[in-house]
């Protein structure tokens, strides 16, 4: 665990500038991205305190959400080999309001290895192997990540290599995205054609999906907490409103995102997903990297202006 108790006062905090964009990312606190600024103007949230979400497990920025995204239905799960319980107590794990297990391990509790940088890009290293992190997730393997900025847009891949044994993947991201100087009820948000996961109280899917056509609307009052299952591979997630439009683009490894547009809140979450929320206990959509193997996704964050 890092010992610095301001995550901004990481030592290998890695700023890239390309053009009108400029990020941050923390390799030293889960590779956390912090910042991502168009024309100088901030389109991340949830960055206000981020000692207090660190001390609570709190999710912030472009947060890396491993080894799974969003909630599992139980502590225990089996699906893809050797039977895990979870231990409630783990300081490696948080859990929902409901006391499910959500997010896997918080950022701030995963160190990462700068292996290459430079002004517009940052490579960083996971060695899963630890046995606190064995505890959560028995699966001996690394993870790549590149952070890579051109002049529109942030490009974020990863790669999961597995040791001797599979490894399952069920991971995500959960970018919160904000339109500046616009109130959300004003933001467009454009969706494209998806199957909607049907969601019982907690969030969980419970294995029925419906057609959901595109849409293009204004934000309004409208809120969501949403799961779904792509139709196409690539596929384009956006809202825009004073002169930008923010997309997040899937391209290649997620098969699923999950919209989220809380009550009360100046932002919106869309986040790619390499399976479904509960995957490791479900197995909807839950791949397997094969011992020796190499997984690869990859999502890109673009800001570019509109009339």
């Amino acid at each position: 665990m890092p010992t610095i108790k301001n995550p901004l006062d990481d030592p290998d905090k890695a700023t890239l500038v390309a053009g009108d964009l400029e990020a941050e990312f923390l390799p030293g606190f889960g590779m956390l991205g912090v910042s991502l600024r168009h024309q100088g103007a901030e389109i991340l949230r949830r960055l206000d305190d981020l000692p207090a979400l660190a001390a609570k497990g709190s999710t912030a920025g472009i947060p890396f959400l491993y080894p799974w995204a969003n909630r599992l239905s139980a502590a225990h799960y089996e699906k893809a080999g050797p039977e895990v319980t979870l231990d409630p107590a783990s300081p490696l794990l948080h859990f929902d309001p409901n006391g499910l297990p959500i997010h896997g391990v918080p950022w701030s509790h995963l160190a990462w290895e700068v292996v290459k940088r430079g002004p517009e890009h940052i490579i960083a290293r996971l060695n899963w192997g630890t046995p606190e992190q064995l505890t959560v997730f028995p699966y001996r393997h690394t993870v790549m990540m590149q952070a890579a900025l051109a002049p529109q847009a942030l490009t974020i891949s990863t790669g999961v290599l597995a040791g001797d044994g599979p490894v399952p993947v069920s991971f995500g991201f959960h970018p919160y995205l904000a339109v500046p100087d616009l109130p959300r009820a004003q933001w467009r948000l454009d969706l494209p054609a998806m199957r909607r996961l049907a969601l019982d109280d907690n969030g969980i899917p419970t294995g029925r999906a419906e057609a959901s056509p595109a849409l293009s609307l204004p934000i309004g009052q409208h809120t969501y907490d949403d799961g779904f299952a792509l139709i196409d591979e690539q596929a384009t997630l956006s809202i825009a409103g004073a002169g930008r439009r923010i997309c997040v683009e899937l391209l290649e490894g997620f098969t699923h995102a999950q919209v989220y547009v809380p009550p009360g809140a100046e932002f919106v979450a869309l986040e790619p997903m390499t399976a479904a929320t509960n995957a490791l206990i479900s197995g909807d959509g839950l791949r397997l990297v094969v011992p020796g193997g190499e997984f690869v996704a990859s999502f890109r964050i673009r800001v570019e202006p509109i009339d």
